[in-house]
């Protein structure tokens, strides 16, 4: 919980700006108090009359508000929160902070300021992906600011790609993170992502459609509640995760070898997608056509069961288990038995058939499975689905 900490609210001007009302009622619902400071441009998307109301709290607009700076001034505003949040944090706030200007309220306060500062940026993806952006995204990493998101997805401004605002979870998640308080924090989790490839020569491999992104949005999540997060990942599609252990993989073996030496955890989530077989006659050189027009005979070995080897492991088993079952028909069926099989605590199900355009995409579908129930979520960003998936783990090791 966040009771009795104190977010002071930076709100930048951008269209996410709508969120931010909600992110302020759902601090205060865990026990925060929010303290807004709205820029210039945010009024033109949300109005002070709304967050003030919505954080029963005054809202600071202007830095040379003479009543303002009698009954405060920004300096104390800077210095009287436990955490200081920018969200939506814009092109043009990032760049101020990287370039340590401070030419109105919100960029002076984050100037002055001692205490821990956490954005949230949220802008058009062409901004996002400017070098000008990603130089002063690495400026402030380097400075100790902490960054949640962007996510992908559409736009308002009908363009697609990475930019939008972290869900509202996971901001909350990553404040609670930032603040110490994580429900995870002293727990050590294991999570397995992307794909695997296993060779058939030096130049081809068999491999899988996983682009890595629910286990590495999991992982981020689970990192934002507290947790040290040992994340072991194939070749995945999208960046790692900040502030974890990444251990880079290609093969089955290797990341089983990795789950193995990472031991022990109080939690081993298997978001990978592991090829089951590999080839067991490899070729150490390429293979040519040799004219008979006959294909090469690629005789299969299984690959190792790492969700079943440390679902089943006895002394040593991580408290909670959870493995994830790709499916493309009769999913709920045959996942449950996947989990009854592995000896696992929960299943995270999916349907990854092609026209879900589940794997690979930005949204998921699942239905999380344990002994004594299949429950179904609806279709949600991949980002939303970690933290509710995250925050449901913290819920069971507090609750065993």
């Amino acid at each position: 919980m966040l009771r009795d900490k104190r977010i002071l609210l930076i709100i930048g001007g951008g269209i996410a700006a709508y969120k931010s009302l909600d992110l302020i009622r759902r601090f205060r619902d865990q026990g925060a108090e929010v303290v807004p400071v709205l820029t210039r441009a945010a009024e033109e998307f949300v109005t002070p009359l709304s967050a003030s109301a919505l954080a029963a709290q005054k809202v600071y607009r202007d830095l040379f508000d003479l009543t303002d700076e009698a009954e405060m001034g920004h300096i104390e505003l800077s210095r009287s929160a436990d955490l200081v949040l920018v969200a939506p944090a814009t092109a043009d706030l990032m760049a101020k902070m990287a370039n340590g200007q401070a030419n109105d309220l919100a960029s002076t306060v984050l100037i002055a300021t001692d205490k821990r500062v956490l954005i949230a940026p949220a802008m058009n993806v062409r901004m996002w992906e400017h070098p000008a952006t990603q130089r002063n995204l690495a400026t402030l990493r380097g400075d100790g600011v902490l960054v949640v998101g962007p996510d992908e997805g559409a736009m308002a401004c009908g363009e697609f790609g990475p930019g939008r605002m972290a869900e509202v979870p996971a901001i909350v998640a990553a404040a609670w993170a930032a603040l110490g308080d994580g429900p995870l924090k002293g727990r050590h989790v294991i999570v397995t992502s992307g794909p695997t490839h296993e060779p058939i020569d030096p130049v081809r491999y068999i491999a899988n459609r996983s682009s890595g992104a629910q286990g590495t949005a999991l992982a981020a999540a689970l990192r934002d509640l507290g947790a040290r997060v040992t994340f072991v990942t194939g070749p995945a599609s999208v960046p790692f995760p900040g502030g974890v252990n990444v251990i880079a993989v290609e093969t089955a073996q290797q990341m089983s070898e990795a789950v193995a030496a990472a031991l022990p955890a109080d939690v081993a989530v298997f978001a990978a997608a592991v090829a089951d077989w590999r080839v067991e006659n490899a070729r150490g050189s390429k293979m040519k056509k040799d004219g008979t027009g006959r294909a090469p005979v690629l005789d299969f070995a299984e690959n190792p069961d790492i969700l079943a080897t440390v679902a089943q492991m006895g002394e040593g088993r991580p408290a909670l288990v959870v493995g994830f079952a790709a499916e493309t028909d009769d999913v709920v069926a045959h996942a449950t038995a996947k989990r009854a099989r592995k000896g696992c605590d929960w299943i995270v199900a999916n349907d990854v058939s092609p026209a879900t355009g589940i794997m690979g995409g930005t949204a998921n579908r699942i239905t999380l499975i344990s002994e004594d129930r299949a429950e179904e979520w609806p279709l949600l960003p991949k980002a939303e689905v970690a933290a509710r998936l995250a925050g449901r783990i913290a819920a069971a090791l507090s609750a065993g």
